[in-house]
């Protein structure tokens, strides 16, 4: 599938006229839950999940925002979000940063008083993220697919409050992970996280390679696939 064919929800979703390019969002959904992953998981999130994404990951647990999707305006969004009444927000996809409308999104957000996290590829700049929220980048691994697609230079970018997130297919993958980590001094005063793909490692390996490498990183589980139904949607 080509890149443009990808994104062809950005330019057909119902909903309101496009308009400016950062005056609308095509949202595939809002809805509150426990964050389930990250260091701030197990509090109360408001999630925004915006639709569209240029990657096909192999494990991909969202293909659903692929290609469903509403265009809301970004004044309905910010104004919906902050309605829920929770203080943490987190912006994920599909890939977030392929909409501009999510920059005035994330900036309002901040605004008004809300703790706001941003979840994505780490294959677009996030040099023009508003320094107060917090980032939450992947490096993609070797058997995603899409490793060729890590910004490399992102990682200049990253501040002290910003995590990084490696997804682990294989055992070749969290020897990739480990040896980067290494190499690039990637824990050096900032958080690391390894998170297995669901269903396709044993997370008790990881662990254990973990321990026996002594390898400075947080292991995660999706603690919203342990609580709920692993393909739940809205959870």
């Amino acid at each position: 599938m080509s890149e443009p064919s990808r994104l062809r929800i950005l330019k057909h979703a119902p909903g309101v006229p496009a308009g400016a390019p950062d005056a609308t969002l095509v949202v595939h959904e809002v809805y509150v839950s426990l964050q389930g992953e990250s260091t701030w998981a197990g509090l109360p999130c408001t999630f925004v999940r915006l639709a569209a994404c240029h990657l096909r990951c192999v494990w991909c647990d969202t293909p659903h925002a692929f290609d469903e999707g509403v265009r809301r305006t970004v004044d309905e969004v910010i104004a919906d979000a902050h309605a829920r009444g929770v203080t943490l927000v987190e912006i994920t996809g599909g890939e977030p940063l392929l909409q501009p409308g999510v920059y005035p999104l994330m900036a309002r957000l901040a605004d008004l008083g809300h703790t706001v996290l941003l979840e994505t590829s780490g294959s677009l700049d996030v040099s023009n993220v508003d320094s107060r929220v917090i980032k939450i980048m992947d490096l993609k691994c070797p058997d995603s697919g899409e490793a060729a697609h890590n910004r490399w230079e992102n990682l200049a970018v990253l501040g002290p409050r910003d995590e990084l997130k490696f997804v682990l297919a294989s055992r070749g993958d969290y020897e990739w992970a480990r040896d980067l980590i290494r190499e690039r001094n990637l824990a050096a005063g900032r958080t690391v996280l390894l998170s297995v793909a669901h269903g396709l490692l044993a997370p008790a390996d990881v662990a254990r390679w973990m321990l026996e490498d002594g390898l400075e990183a947080r292991f995660q589980l999706q603690m919203h696939k342990v609580i709920w139904d692993p393909t739940a949607r809205g959870v």
